[in-house]
């Protein structure tokens, strides 16, 4: 293909990024480096006959001609990502020098906001998207082996988890967890605990959100690797069959192999979507119990006074998180073919 020809190809697809990817990312950017403006207050006296009283208000029309002047806020530089509902800097170092033991200084951690949800956030990407992955592709293979006459059913019925909205799945999951749920009533009955609660312990709370996220997203990677089964040669197979290898042996060296690069490509799309875990956290009403950092970026942006210098730079610590978990997939990948192309 021609330059020419090439650019005009690639060109409405640049575009597109321009538009809704880079430009973006670059004004979330920008916004974390201010603040909001603080508000004008007034202070009026009012005169009565048992003597004066002085109150103090908002004037609205001073503290609007401040974001008229300044639409973005105040400058704050890199102050934002440095406060305590963010990196905390300070708060760090005053633990490290107050702290006696490592657990105390790593418990004094956990309990600033950003930690507290990135701790999470990390231990549900990093249990969901392996999970996903092997359960994904163990429905796959024995969705493959069915009969042709329960096939069908059977993957409509592996799929409807994936159609389902996931807030919509969250709720119904909370409704029946809860003690007058199928699932939590019948816990109670087989703990002998009337007390029994899945939303009252931190530890069952995670464990209930993991649960969900797994069962959310395994149709996504089985849906994928029946897909990919259906490419791979049966020849191949034939002669593993042949050789004595067992079911296990098929699996192991002639099928994995073969759906590498769908393994991958479920990595990175769980890797990103498992990061940005919201619905279930809401849905649940966990955030008491479980917050990630895209509930953060939700909690600032909800109330009366919105912080969006907060919110875009938790925004933007989300972003950078993501790059990371991506990179060494991605350095493998690029190293896994540059060594085919030799």
């Amino acid at each position: 293909m021609k330059h020419r020809a090439f650019f005009w190809f690639i060109l409405p697809s640049v575009a597109a990024m321009l538009l809704f990817i880079a430009l973006p990312i670059v004004s979330v950017g920008v916004q974390s480096l201010f603040v909001e403006h603080p508000q004008v207050m007034v202070e009026t006296e009012n005169c009565g006959p048992f003597g004066c009283t002085t109150e103090r208000s908002v004037d609205a029309a001073a503290t609007a001609a401040l974001y008229d002047a300044r639409p973005l806020g105040q400058f704050n530089g890199l102050g934002t990502y440095t406060n305590r509902n963010h990196l905390a800097l300070a708060e760090i170092g005053a633990a490290w020098e107050t702290s006696e033991t490592w657990g105390q200084f790593v418990g004094a951690i956990f309990n600033l906001p950003f930690y507290k949800a990135l701790i999470f956030t990390l231990t549900y990407t990093f249990v969901v998207t392996p999970f996903v992955i092997v359960l994904g592709l163990a429905i796959a293979l024995a969705v493959n082996s069915m009969p042709q006459m329960i096939k069908g059913p059977t993957i409509f019925a592996s799929l409807l988890p994936m159609i389902v909205t996931p807030l919509i799945g969250s709720l119904v999951l909370f409704w029946m967890v809860d003690a007058d749920g199928i699932i939590g009533a019948t816990l109670q009955r087989i703990f002998d605990d009337d007390d029994l609660s899945l939303k009252a312990s931190t530890a069952l709370t995670w464990i209930m959100l993991i649960v969900y996220g797994i069962w959310h997203s395994a149709p996504f990677s089985f849906i994928v690797f029946y897909a990919g089964l259906q490419t791979v040669p049966h020849e191949t197979l034939e002669a593993a069959r042949i050789d004595g290898a067992s079911r296990w042996n098929q699996v192991r060296y002639v099928i994995v192999p073969y759906m590498a690069p769908l393994v991958v490509f479920i990595t990175l799309m769980q890797l990103m979507d498992n990061f940005r875990v919201f619905e279930p956290i809401v849905g649940f009403s966990a955030s008491a119990k479980a917050t990630s950092l895209s509930w953060i970026i939700y909690n600032d942006l909800r109330g009366d006074a919105p912080l969006f210098g907060s919110a875009a730079a938790t925004s933007f610590l989300t972003i950078i998180g993501v790059a990371i978990l991506l990179t060494p997939v991605l350095i493998r990948t690029w190293r896994d073919f540059n060594r085919k192309r030799i």
